[in-house]
Formats: structure tokens, C-alpha cells, sequence
């Protein structure tokens, strides 16, 4: 399996080109803002795991949770965003 690179912003903005070609050669490469991963480049077509898509949406879903008695309706109504 290809070795994940980390880089930060910063790093990621200057060598993007060199990044590119290292996500085409199958490696993955993490990039961060103050030491934090924010974003991820991977190959076109990679496979995701299942459980990998699904701990994903759970943790997202974690992230959205609603007030007590507040739906989706509640907000679109309000004008506001998940």
C-alpha cells in the first residue's frame, strides 16, 4: 500500500504540482492547517471502504445534530443551515 504524506497548508500551496503527481502514482497526501488534517487528495476512482463511508456519515451525523423538538423543516423555514 502507498505511504500517506502529510503537509501543511501552506507547504500544500507551493508544491501542489509535486502533491498532484504523487496522488497519480496511487499515494495518498493529508493536508493540514496548524498541525489538524483538513483535507485529504487521493486518486480519482479510489475505493472506499463500507465502513469507512459509514463511520464518515456517522461522524458528520454527530456534527449536525438538531436542538430538542427543532426538524430540518424547523430551520429551512428559519432561513438558516445545517
Amino acid at each position: 500500500m502507498p505511504a500517506i504524506k502529510t503537509v501543511g497548508a501552506y507547504e500544500a500551496k507551493t508544491t501542489l504540482p509535486a502533491l498532484l503527481a504523487l496522488v497519480a502514482q496511487g499515494h495518498d497526501v493529508i493536508i493540514t492547517k496548524h498541525e489538524r488534517p483538513v483535507a485529504r487528495l487521493v486518486p480519482v476512482g479510489q475505493p472506499i471502504a463500507l465502513g469507512e463511508l459509514f463511520k464518515r456519515v456517522r461522524a458528520l451525523r454527530s456534527r449536525l445534530m438538531l436542538a430538542k423538538g427543532e426538524s430540518p423543516k424547523d430551520l429551512i423555514t428559519a432561513g438558516r443551515r445545517i
